[in-house]
């Protein structure tokens, strides 16, 4: 069956989609994460978000975000801040209704080299098989600043003087 909506003063056509089309395998995940941030650029989550329940819970070391529409509106303020953003998925587990990733994510800034972030996501799925939650960990801070020329041996220094 074919269904219609409006994008920017165009029609779209499009297969009407059941449930079992979103429901995620490891193989999916993978296909989705590598089509999400390894575009040219910029990330693009319009062929992941139908895969994300309406009530998705996510968590990373930066926020915590309830619901569709506020997940949503964090990707595309990560797309619009980014420019460039590339993830490499190291490993993927699945197991039951839970999905565990480990990444590297290199992120190019203004005025440094690259950095690369190193973490994973734990992915849990619904009984229909989309994600209800998702959260991300990594060392957000650790990471970048080991890039930045002088100032990630003072912060490595630092952290194992205080909590090494």
């Amino acid at each position: 069956m074919l269904t219609f909506a409006r994008s920017h003063d165009t029609l779209i056509f499009m297969r009407e989609r059941r449930y079992s089309d979103y429901r995620l395998t490891k193989e999916l995940v993978l296909d989705l994460w590598a089509k999400t941030y390894n575009t040219e650029g910029r990330p693009d989550w319009s062929h992941i978000l139908p895969y994300y329940d309406d009530n998705i819970y996510f968590r990373d070391s930066i926020q915590e975000i309830r619901g569709i529409d506020e997940f949503t509106a964090m990707t595309e303020r990560l797309t619009k801040r980014s420019k460039d953003l590339k993830m490499k998925i190291v490993n993927a587990v699945m197991e039951g209704n839970l999905i565990l990733m480990e990444w590297e994510m290199t992120i190019q800034f203004k005025k440094n080299p690259s950095s690369v972030l190193y973490g994973s996501s734990r992915l849990t799925l619904n009984e229909d098989g989309k994600i209800i939650q998702q959260r991300d960990y990594y060392d957000l801070w650790g990471d970048i600043f080991d890039n930045i020329p002088r100032f990630g041996k003072a912060y490595r220094k630092f952290m194992i003087r205080k909590f090494g």
